[in-house]
């Protein structure tokens, strides 16, 4: 199955999903747009994943918005990678030596 994700970074703190989806609208089909958030402040971490509807888009919006100036700040736009499993390094995430 071929990725249809972006990862969107270095994003302006003031920049919306309604922003990001306009601005990645320009270069294909935006199926979704998800602006990650602090779950206790509600503030942008000042990243984002748009999926486009497939993989021809991914690479225009790749090549054309890479770089790209929004809000005062250069985005970095690549594909984005699955989420890798993160080891479970148990209790408090350190280990004691005794």
């Amino acid at each position: 199955m071929e990725n249809t994700k972006l990862y969107v970074g270095n994003l302006s703190y003031s920049v919306s999903e309604d922003k990001l989806r306009e601005v990645f609208s320009q270069h294909g089909n935006v199926k979704s747009v998800s602006l990650i958030t602090d779950r206790d402040t509600g503030r942008s971490k000042g990243f984002a994943f748009v999926e486009m509807s497939d993989q021809s888009e991914v690479r225009e919006a790749i090549k054309s918005l890479n770089s790209k100036d929004i809000e005062g700040r250069t985005i970095k736009v690549n594909e984005a990678h699955a989420k890798k499993d993160r080891e479970s390094r148990g209790g408090q995430g350190y280990s004691r030596r005794y």
